[in-house]
């Protein structure tokens, strides 16, 4: 099997230390492995492997070596500018921040949902936003066979999606102490305020959720979104609620989800069984429950979509990726 230089720009970020984990665990074929981090981070050692390396500093020069695949999550404003030089020296990046996502001829790719889209990139692959990620799986196949009219997604989104910061927040604030890296207390509390406000009166994150469902399923789908952080530790949470052009089976919808890959269906209310984000942490499925009629509205359908955020809503999403660049490359260019 051929193996690949691989580079990872935010290595020592929750979410960069998440990539080596997931690549170990999927046997990655990795050649060399070069980890990045800001001016903070460098000389730091990281084992991957058996392999002590040292955490260099990412600059302007750092992609003159040998490098196939450049998986980043250091911040959109690190993406966009050494993103462009990674990709001029002939690496494919694959971005984890919001940089390039609605960037006209840059894939935005969920391999269980547009994997073919991946090879129209020029250098520059963008992973979507968590929440996104998470729910076109069940939503892909649900379109395609009774067509999606309108969306109404009400998030609940873990800490963890604010990276160590949200979770010493968390945890601090169980101890009783003021919040550093939230407006507002996140302990015992729910915030519907997720990154910046906008001037139609969205966050940034609902903002987000709207434009890129759009972007990988069809601009023609009416979308809103409430997201809403809750001080939980990891996990998001999604509530759907759906309006389609036809009429729909309620178990042959059931049946449809079971189909997709990367989806599992926990909907046995008879039993208490529904999808819970303790369940769902470090593991890298979809799981959707409380399949039912929206009967307040023609051809209405409720879901609940939970996935652990930090694997499939972004570390794991982004290596599966790069495994869709490594199973279609036959020797040439990535």
């Amino acid at each position: 099997m051929k193996k690949y230089n691989v580079a990872i720009a935010g290595a020592t970020g929750l979410v960069g230390q998440t990539f080596l984990q997931v690549l170990e665990e999927r046997k990655f074929p990795i050649k060399n492995l070069y980890l990045m981090a800001s001016s903070r981070s460098a000389g730091e050692i990281i084992n991957y492997r058996g392999k002590n390396i040292i955490v260099e500093e990412l600059n302007e020069n750092s992609f003159d070596k040998e490098i196939d695949i450049a998986l980043f999550s250091a911040g959109g404003e690190v993406s966009k500018k050494f993103s462009p030089i990674a990709a001029s020296k002939g690496v494919v990046v694959v971005d984890n921040s919001s940089a390039f996502r609605m960037v006209e001829g840059v894939p935005l790719i969920v391999p269980e949902v547009n994997p073919e889209e991946v090879w129209s990139h020029n250098g520059i692959i963008a992973n979507p936003n968590c929440s996104t990620i998470q729910s076109v799986v069940p939503l892909k196949v649900l379109d395609e066979k009774y067509k999606i009219k309108r969306i109404v997604y009400s998030t609940y989104q873990a800490v963890s999606g604010s990276g160590f910061a949200g979770i010493k927040d968390l945890e601090n604030g169980l101890k009783g102490k003021a919040p550093e890296n939230y407006p507002h207390p996140i302990a015992g509390n729910c915030l519907p305020h997720i990154d910046v406000f906008l001037e139609n009166g969205n966050t940034k994150e609902e903002q987000k959720m709207i434009d890129e469902t759009k972007k990988i399923l069809s601009k023609d789908i009416r979308v809103t979104a409430t997201c809403v952080r809750v001080p939980v530790l990891h996990s998001h949470s999604v509530s759907m609620n759906l309006e389609f052009e036809k009429q729909f089976d309620i178990e042959q919808v059931r049946k449809d989800l079971a189909g997709v890959k990367g989806l599992i269906v926990e909907d046995d209310i008879k039993e208490n069984i529904y999808p819970m984000a303790v369940n769902s942490k470090g593991k890298d499925e979809v799981f959707v429950g409380r399949v039912r009629r929206d009967e307040s509205v023609e051809n209405g359908l409720n879901l609940w979509v939970v996935a652990d955020n930090i694997r499939k809503g972004a570390a794991t999403n982004t290596v599966q990726i790069a495994e869709l660049l490594v199973a279609g490359n036959k020797g040439g260019n990535l």
